[in-house]
């Protein structure tokens, strides 16, 4: 009899754990379904929805459903703010009172000059702005629709949806001597300049994908002849000693070149 007992307090100590460890979970769950980007706000202003906004912003609400963030749009969304117009740029009831009275832009939040309404969602590329090689974001020293079109606006914007509103264009606005026209062109522009560089942000110099020649290998293949390294039809492996591709003196003029088909000077 006693064993039985014992024997029964132990199976009610399992599921007891059992019960514990189920109530945790379900909690876990609950609390993760109900996290939220809590609205950007204004003081003194309230939501009013996206239609008040398409009354004056008509050439901007005609295209926005063919932008990405038009995907972000919910009609059940669970509080005002989190989807639509007002969900990067605050409540609007204020912007909208002083129409025709000045001072619109001190009502209204404007991601052009406030990075952290873009940033409230794309919080990875916020922790690309951390690396030791970045564009000077957080510093104020640019931002984010230098580069991107929020709005979609921009028919010529590659299959990337708000990358870069047209290919190389919106990095040549300030590198204009590695976009310029050349007689021998490095194929890879052609690729876009993030085929080589990641724009946010990188541990790299130069904010390079790759610290080394292994990212002119992902194009240039290297092929083993008699334990020598050739790139083409040239041997490579006392180059390669030296240091990457661009760095060992070679090529350079990576991103092309007037006078060198190879890309050396």
């Amino acid at each position: 009899m006693r064993l039985s007992i014992v024997w029964q307090r132990g199976w009610l100590t399992v599921l007891a754990l059992f019960a514990g460890a189920a109530g945790l979970l379900l909690n876990s769950c609950s609390t993760e379904e109900r996290t939220a980007v809590v609205p950007l706000q204004i003081e003194g202003a309230t939501f009013v929805g996206d239609k008040a906004c398409a009354d004056c912003h008509q050439n901007i609400t005609r295209v926005f459903p063919a932008s990405p963030h038009a995907r972000l749009h919910s009609d059940t969304a669970r509080m005002p703010g989190q989807s639509g117009c007002e969900s990067c740029h605050g409540p609007g009831s204020k912007h909208i009172a002083m129409a025709g009275r000045g001072g619109l832009e001190k009502f209204i939040i404007n991601p052009g000059t406030e990075p952290q309404a873009c940033l409230q969602c794309h919080s990875e590329v916020q922790a690309e702005f951390h690396f030791p090689q970045h564009h000077p974001v957080l510093e104020g020293k640019m931002n984010c629709v230098q580069c991107h079109d929020p709005h979609g606006m921009d028919i010529m914007k590659p299959a990337g949806g708000l990358a870069m509103a047209r290919l190389n264009e919106s990095c040549a606005q300030c590198h204009r001597a590695q976009t310029k026209p050349v007689v021998f062109e490095h194929p890879a522009m052609r690729e876009g300049c993030t085929i080589c560089h990641n724009p946010h942000g990188s541990v790299n110099g130069k904010m390079l994908t790759e610290p080394d020649s292994n990212l002119c290998f992902r194009c240039h293949a290297q092929v083993q002849k008699s334990g020598q390294i050739y790139i083409g039809a040239r041997n490579h492996t006392s180059n390669l000693a030296f240091g990457s591709c661009w760095t060992a003196g070679c090529h350079v003029a990576v991103h092309g070149s007037n006078i060198q088909p190879f890309l050396l000077y």
